[in-house]
């Protein structure tokens, strides 16, 4: 053992003597590094043979000598600190990956609260959800532990429920039923064509709304809804958005139902309803009912979606986004409910339900902090109008709501199709404009923006207008409106050749809309 211990007093004391005399030489050679006495004293003993270039060639190898060793020092330095840096990132990484799995458990379990939460939701019945509990414990023989002794022991087993066949799931739907049951239409008015159309409109709202539209704002309007069951309205605040498509209802004597979108819209649930598995009764929107009766009529219905990008579109409105597309309407159907009953509604069948085509789906829009921004999607499917300015009052004379059914004014979109195409010579000049778009600016004008095209520049003419001021704006807020996302500092010089080529293909000034929207552009660009 006493040899054990004195190697081992060796074997430390050799260690630790070469770490002693690791660090007493790296300090010595700071030392010396630093010990300008000896330097100057060495540069001493050898001056009296220095000459003029000697003492240059000494000053500057000791300039030379000092740089490159404090050059390695600050590599070694800037190194360390790179290190350091990458690790604290790869440390911040991990961080954040935690954090996004909690974030990942937390929205799990915020979803499962949610469904929790529709699920106790119930119709204005005025019962609770501890109400609704103890019927169904009652209905099914359920004993609860002051009934029943400790525990849930000797408590008879649940027997499966059965649904009522004669319980109506849906009130208000079945409500629409019974109104029209003896149901009469009204004498439609049919002695007036798009043009008179919108300018009676226009006279309306002025007369008995005291609201100042242009008339290119009703003619964009009227043909907008040929071309598409969606119009979104934006522009600043107080611009009249919302009070033109309820001003429509007013006119066509059929109130618009108005839809106030909220932030925590993400489904078609909050647009169409639930069915509630307590009650068993379906929860209906106003919005859901509006569509359901218009499968009775032939009015002209009209569905506000009032700040519709209060929360994002294409999450609750997905849906019917996708249906209206769709080139057979009788392919427009959605889910209810997974099954039929007998009680269900008469134009409900299987669950399902027809969209019919005399619903009109107008959207408003503010573009600010509080707002999300419209997705492309949207953009494509939707006829955008924006209303920019105030109206200027002007005088009207006294126009009366007028009965207009959806299937005269279908049957005047079809005959302006008919009688106004659009012409060979402008569809020539749509097709330079595309190539020269896609060479210079790589986009594309795409098949549903010349299908709208086609019908809504032929409807658009027959409302008083003309085919390049239709063209005009249907290039503004389909075509040029992608540039957006577009790099503008480095297409500024091709939007001005852009411009010179509309003038060029259409006449000086033609295309105004579209040109002050580039100029715009141009502008954003500095």
């Amino acid at each position: 053992m006493e040899a054990f211990l004195n190697w081992l007093f060796t074997y430390l004391t050799t260690i630790f003597l070469g770490l002693w005399n690791a660090i007493k030489s790296f300090f010595n050679a700071i030392w010396q590094f630093f010990d300008f006495a000896t330097i100057f004293g060495q540069i001493d003993n050898y001056k009296r043979g220095f000459n003029v270039a000697s003492w240059i060639l000494c000053i500057l190898t000791i300039l030379v000598v000092y740089a490159i060793v404090s050059g390695v020092v600050l590599l070694i330095v800037l190194a360390i600190r790179k290190y350091v840096r990458f690790r604290r990132t790869l440390v911040g990484n991990e961080d954040l990956l935690e954090e996004i799995a909690d974030l990942h458990r937390d929205i799990a379990k915020l979803t499962k609260d949610k469904e929790r939460i529709l699920a106790l939701k119930v119709d204005p019945t005025g019962l609770t959800y501890d109400q609704i509990q103890k019927a169904i414990d009652k209905e099914d023989g359920a004993v609860t532990p002051t009934e029943g002794g400790e525990g849930t022991e000797g408590a008879p087993k649940k027997e499966e429920r059965k649904t009522d066949a004669n319980a109506k799931r849906f009130y208000r739907l079945s409500a629409v039923d019974d109104k029209y049951e003896f149901y009469i239409a009204p004498t439609y008015d049919v002695s007036m064509s798009l043009e008179d159309l919108c300018k009676d409109i226009r006279n309306f709202a002025c007369s008995r709304s005291h609201l100042y539209y242009e008339l290119k704002i009703i003619r964009l309007l009227i043909a907008g809804l040929a071309s598409t069951k969606l119009i979104l309205l934006q522009g600043i605040s107080g611009t009249g958005k919302t009070s033109l498509p309820y001003m429509l209802g007013k006119y066509f004597q059929n109130d618009a139902t108005i839809a106030s979108v909220q932030p925590s819209w993400r489904d078609r649930t909050e647009l169409f309803g639930f069915f509630n598995e307590f009650t068993k009764k379906f929860n209906e929107t106003e919005v859901l009912k509006r569509i359901y009766e218009a499968s009775y009529n032939d009015d002209i219905n009209v569905i506000i979606l009032d700040e519709m990008n209060i929360a994002r579109v294409e999450y609750y409105f997905a849906e019917m986004l996708s249906i209206l597309e769709m080139p057979n309407p009788n392919e427009w159907r959605i889910d209810l409910v997974p099954s039929s009953w007998p009680s269900d509604p008469a134009h409900l069948q299987d669950g399902k339900l027809q969209i019919p085509q005399n619903v009109w789906y107008i959207g408003t829009a503010n573009n600010d902090d509080s707002t999300f921004a419209v997705s492309d999607k949207v953009y494509d499917r939707a006829m955008v109008i924006n209303l920019d300015s105030k109206g200027v009052a002007f005088d009207a004379p006294d126009t009366t709501p007028k009965f207009i059914s959806y299937s005269y004014v279908e049957g005047l979109y079809k005959k302006a199709i008919s009688d106004r195409p659009v012409s060979n010579e402008l569809l020539k000049r749509v097709s330079d404009l595309d190539m020269y778009v896609i060479e210079h600016f790589r986009v594309a004008f795409g098949n549903r923006i010349m299908k709208q095209l086609g019908t809504f520049i032929p409807v658009y003419v027959a409302c008083g207008g003309t085919e390049n001021e239709g063209l005009d704006y249907i290039l503004a807020t389909k075509v040029f409106r992608k540039f957006e996302v577009l790099n503008l500092g480095l297409i500024r010089d091709e939007i001005r050749g852009l411009i010179a080529y509309m003038d060029k293909l259409f006449g000086k000034g033609e295309m105004k809309e579209c040109i002050a929207y580039l100029q715009r552009l141009q502008k954003m660009s500095y």
